[in-house]
């Protein structure tokens, strides 16, 4: 919005130089971490004071740790506040005319939706499970349905009308398409190593992408503080690599595909630094707020969108090693639980208790603890992330 505003005092007044600054994209994606930074923190009293006066408090689950009772009844639904700062300090220093902008917004308020309904069915219904799970995943598959199918055809070309004109001409084709190479999947650490994933493949993998990081996410956050600071590094270190695919002049040296204005997801991925960061003020511990699903799901959501317009899928699961795992861990307690049960009567566990993080907490690891040094192993799986931009 500010950009439009720029160039329009732009063509008014050329005398006035000043106004340039704004067509440099570093410039305003500082401004827009910097916005959503300040708002989150002028907002964040405000919000938690409505949140607590609604009683939008958080159930624990009966099963769950016994340390955590004690946060019972904490405002939750702090997602809101980081959505709303995300998405105002997009719109003010964002290109609006993007396409990619839109559609992670699109994607992030999507997910965002099913969260906030789960989060007030738990707080209304005082139910600690929420929307069932076969709902919840419906509604997650269509959002990132629909995402997937239009990314496969914005991400081959170059500009908005193209995008419909590639569909009109699948369609026409009789939903036989070939795609151009930008869109294959790419291995790091590897400079011409790529594999065509064709409509399908790259559909299924991007509803994986998507839908699994969704949820990576939302599982990890669990522990004050634990989910939001691995968002924040994870999406700032793509923002590196939108940035990167965004220019011809660095795509073209660092031999990566050049996806003409995916750099302007940088803006987005800099206000979600910021108000990530702001969250973290009322987050830390012990926590004034919580995210609830309504943040979890979306920030998961987006980060998977990002990854897969800038075709870096497997470096985000590098970089989010901690989500993968915390995913894993549930995964594979609840299937080897399962199987035992079915087996032997009764069921096993392989972990003291899942998600991973409260297996630490069960060894005798105190909550800082536990988050502290999931945050260390997220910044070296990202800096190990950031190398695959040289060292391919």
């Amino acid at each position: 919005m500010l950009l439009i505003l720029a160039q329009w005092l732009q063509t008014l007044t050329p005398e006035f130089g000043f106004f340039r600054v704004f067509q440099y994209l570093t410039l305003r994606a500082v401004m827009a971490a910097l916005t959503a930074l300040l708002m989150g923190l002028i907002a964040g009293p405000f919000v938690i004071r409505r949140l607590a006066e609604l009683k939008i408090g958080q159930p624990i689950r009966g099963y769950g740790m016994e340390s955590h009772m004690s946060k019972s009844g904490t405002p939750t639904m702090g997602g809101v506040l980081i959505l709303m700062c995300i998405s105002i300090s997009t719109l003010l220093w964002a290109d609006l005319s993007n396409r990619f902008v839109w559609i992670v917004l699109l994607v992030m308020l999507g997910f965002g939706a099913i969260g906030w309904v789960d989060d007030w069915r738990k707080v209304v219904n005082k139910d600690p499970e929420g929307m069932p799970s076969r709902e919840k995943y419906l509604w997650q598959s269509l959002v990132g349905l629909v995402a997937a199918f239009y990314l496969v055809f914005s991400i081959s070309e170059s500009s908005n009308m193209g995008v419909l004109e590639l569909f009109f001409a699948w369609v026409q084709s009789g939903f036989d398409l070939s795609l151009p190479a930008k869109v294959d999947l790419i291995l790091p650490f590897f400079k011409e190593i790529s594999y065509p994933l064709g409509m399908l493949g790259f559909v299924i993998l991007t509803y994986l992408v998507i839908v699994g990081s969704s949820n990576a996410v939302n599982l990890t956050d669990g522990l004050d503080g634990l989910a939001i600071m691995p968002v924040v590094m994870v999406g700032s270190a793509l923002g590196i690599f939108a940035y990167v695919t965004g220019s011809s002049v660095f795509s073209k040296y660092l031999l990566f595909p050049h996806i003409p204005g995916s750099g302007e997801l940088l803006i987005f991925c800099a206000a979600m630094a910021g108000a990530g960061l702001a969250f973290l003020w009322f987050n830390t511990h012990p926590a004034q707020v919580f995210m609830g699903d309504v943040g979890a799901l979306a920030l998961g959501a987006a980060l998977g969108t990002i990854a897969v317009i800038v075709r870096q899928e497997i470096v985000l699961a590098i970089m989010g090693g901690i989500f993968v795992v915390e995913a894993m861990s549930v995964m594979l307690q609840v299937t080897y639980f399962k199987y035992t049960k079915k087996r032997y009567g009764q069921g096993r566990r392989i972990l003291k208790m899942a998600p991973l993080h409260h297996h630490f907490e069960k060894s005798g690891w105190k909550e800082t603890q536990v988050v502290v040094r999931f945050w260390i192993i997220t910044m070296l799986l990202c800096l190990i992330g950031l190398s695959t931009l040289k060292l391919r």
